[in-house]
């Protein structure tokens, strides 16, 4: 890593604006970045399933994969900015071979590890001792489990995705996740099957917690209930099933200006595969660089400190302040849906 600590020997430090680009139109409130708290990684899109609702298209066949320069940039980084969490994402983000180097590289700087877990992944070849480590290292383990009933997950997820996935809460729970006590952090990630809003999460989850408990015997942390975005995989579902519009409106008319103050760009920055910095996940997705910037490398978060500057936004940025609002950490507030 020591090539990389301060960026020297790479050369990708910001790419050229496109001529003619401009801010997308949209009705969205403008947003400036508060204290950056948290560093966000996609670490590539191969994934051992291709989910319906998926907005980064992962799927078995991905190829794209974070190379290992960029990946030695992200402990100097979280060093440097003093950030308290490292968020790493897919993508099944287990699958890239540098996960564990990376996620023990972060444990040691004392800063917490969030691993977006589909779970199916426990029960992949040569992924036997994956539970053991996430656990040794202490990491919280946010779990997508769209629903309590197999029937729903498997139509969302793949056929036999909900068994196998009972089976690594399991698992995760034998090691001391989730269970009263711990401080081993399992929470649950709930999507709504189609164009609509999450229930309010505090009722949800009370229901996934009778469900889990009394059918599987498996027990959580809590439950974060995330809107679908309109974009991507989504989107494309939505527009084979003439609801993408309907879906759009819902979202804008349904906005809550008081979970402006929670949304997650403002304390989050997001990094590419490639090690390219957007202001969230999703816009990423969509290739939309900062508010009135061209794109710009992880290595600048070396000396850059990007509080304060404008959030870019667009029309998708409604679906994380619809109704109680939404985050990748669940809801943002009580609003009614």
């Amino acid at each position: 890593m020591d090539a990389f600590a301060n960026g020297r020997g790479l050369q990708l430090h910001s790419a050229p604006p496109q001529a003619g680009a401009k801010e997308p139109a949209t009705a969205f409130p403008q947003v400036h970045r508060g204290q950056l708290i948290t560093l966000q990684v996609n670490l590539g899109y191969r994934c051992n399933q291709a989910c319906s609702h998926c907005h980064v298209n992962a799927g078995p066949s991905r190829t794209e994969m974070m190379d290992p320069a960029t990946l030695a940039l992200i402990p100097p980084v979280l060093a440097a900015r003093q950030l308290a969490c490292l968020d790493l994402t897919g993508g099944a983000p287990e699958l890239h071979p540098q996960f564990r180097e990376l996620v023990a590289a972060a444990r040691r700087l004392g800063v917490e590890v969030i691993d977006r877990c589909n779970l199916t992944i426990l029960s992949e070849p040569g992924q036997a001792d994956l539970a053991g480590f996430l656990a040794d290292q202490g990491v919280t383990v946010v779990a997508s489990l769209p629903c309590y009933a197999a029937e729903n997950v498997d139509r969302q997820r793949g056929s036999g995705v909900f068994e196998r996935s009972i089976e690594a809460l399991r698992q995760l729970n034998a090691l001391g996740y989730g269970q009263p006590g711990s401080d081993l952090n399992l929470q649950l990630v709930y999507n709504p099957q189609g164009p609509t809003l999450p229930p309010p999460q505090a009722e949800l989850e009370a229901n996934y917690r009778r469900v889990l408990a009394t059918d599987f015997g498996v027990v959580f942390t809590s439950l974060y209930a995330i809107t679908n975005m309109p974009i991507q995989r989504f989107a494309s579902w939505l527009q084979a099933q003439g609801q993408l519009e309907a879906y759009r409106s819902l979202l804008q008319n349904k906005h809550c200006g008081r979970n402006l103050e929670q949304v997650m760009c403002r304390s989050l920055i997001s990094v590419d595969w490639q090690g390219w910095l957007y202001d969230c996940d999703f816009n990423q997705q969509l290739d939309l660089p900062a508010a009135g910037r061209p794109k710009r490398h992880l290595s600048e978060l070396l000396e850059w400190d990007p509080q304060g500057d404008s959030v870019a936004v667009a029309d998708h940025c409604f679906g994380c302040t619809a109704g109680g609002g939404s985050s990748c950490g669940g809801a943002l507030s009580r609003a009614a849906d």
